[in-house]
């Protein structure tokens, strides 16, 4: 017992000792890692945010690529992701973008009025001042055009002359004051009544009949006078469908009294022409068509026009009017 209780102690020692070594090594070692632990964590510590300050940096400041424009120039960064994603660019606004629009010219009086002396001196067979008697008889108008050739009507208070005072076509655009027993109806003569109406009778239509008898009737006696109504409107110019430089024919529309003349400007003056039955004044050979047109009421007051294109079947204003008498 005492040998091995002897022997114990120094096996003890040695594993002491043993064990001693252990421990400095293991504390080295710790102390070794710990070193490397705070070496590596300083370099994370300030490399890795120097490195991503740095790469920070490098992705703010790299140089943006450039888009080249297709006439060769280089465009700047677009300011925003939409934009720079966008399918198609927007078209820069230069001048030449767009076509010039053509400047439309307005007509215009270019001569002051010259009025009359108040008598129709260029009156036909409707003269003012003169009560004309006949009958009064009534027609379906349908849309109110007629052998004056204005057009559709929206104004029904229309009439058609006998043959006789409608004197191929001067009646045209007259306005009449009709009167029966105690009534009265103001209308426009837009058409020809032929035979057998007689001179002084009057077609009317059925709306304007209707103003001074019972339809039915058919037929009544009247009276009948020029008159030069009040109204705002301005009357207007045409040319006839076919009008050209060579040949074309030319009506005045809305007039407030009767119109006696039509003329052109051509190069030894005015030239008058002929006026048809269906209310166009010709000019065959197309001396003056598109230039400037004069046109004389029956008391003699003359309007001249510049500025009137020559377009046919267009309806075009002039912004005048002859007086009232």
């Amino acid at each position: 017992m005492a040998s091995r209780s002897h022997r114990s102690p120094r096996r003890s020692s040695r594993h002491g000792r043993r064990t001693a070594l252990v421990s400095a090594v293991a504390v080295a070692a710790v102390a070794l890692v710990a070193s490397l632990v705070m070496a590596f964590g300083s370099g994370r510590g300030s490399g890795g945010e120097e490195a991503g300050k740095v790469t920070g940096t490098a992705a703010a400041d790299a140089p943006v690529r450039e888009r080249p424009t297709p006439s060769g120039r280089t465009s700047s960064p677009s300011p925003s992701p939409s934009a720079s994603t966008s399918a198609s660019p927007s078209p820069s606004p230069t001048p030449t973008a767009k076509s010039p629009k053509p400047k439309a010219t307005k007509p215009k009086a270019t001569t002051a009025r010259r009025p009359g002396s108040g008598t129709a001196t260029l009156a036909g067979r409707v003269r003012p001042g003169t009560t004309y008697q006949g009958i009064a008889t009534l027609y379906d108008a349908g849309n109110g055009d007629g052998a004056c050739s204005f057009g559709p009507s929206d104004d029904m208070m229309i009439a058609a002359m006998n043959t006789t005072d409608y004197e191929t076509s001067k009646a045209c655009g007259a306005y009449v004051l009709v009167r029966s027993g105690s009534a009265s109806v103001t209308v426009r003569i837009t058409n020809e009544c032929p035979a057998p109406c007689k001179p002084g009778q009057l077609d009317l239509s059925t709306q304007a009949f209707a103003k001074l008898a019972d339809p039915s009737r058919g037929q009544i006696p009247i009276t009948w006078s020029l008159v030069s109504p009040g109204s705002s409107d301005t009357l207007t110019l045409r040319y006839k469908t076919g009008s050209s430089r060579y040949w074309c024919g030319i009506q005045a529309l809305g007039h407030r009294n009767p119109l006696a003349r039509l003329e052109v400007r051509t190069g030894s003056g005015w030239t008058a022409l002929t006026r048809t039955e269906y209310n166009y004044f010709l000019s065959e050979q197309g001396a003056g068509c598109g230039g400037a047109i004069r046109i004389t009421d029956i008391y003699g007051e003359q309007l001249t026009l510049d500025g009137i294109a020559l377009r046919p079947n267009a309806v075009q204003p002039t912004g005048v009017q002859f007086a009232r008498h």
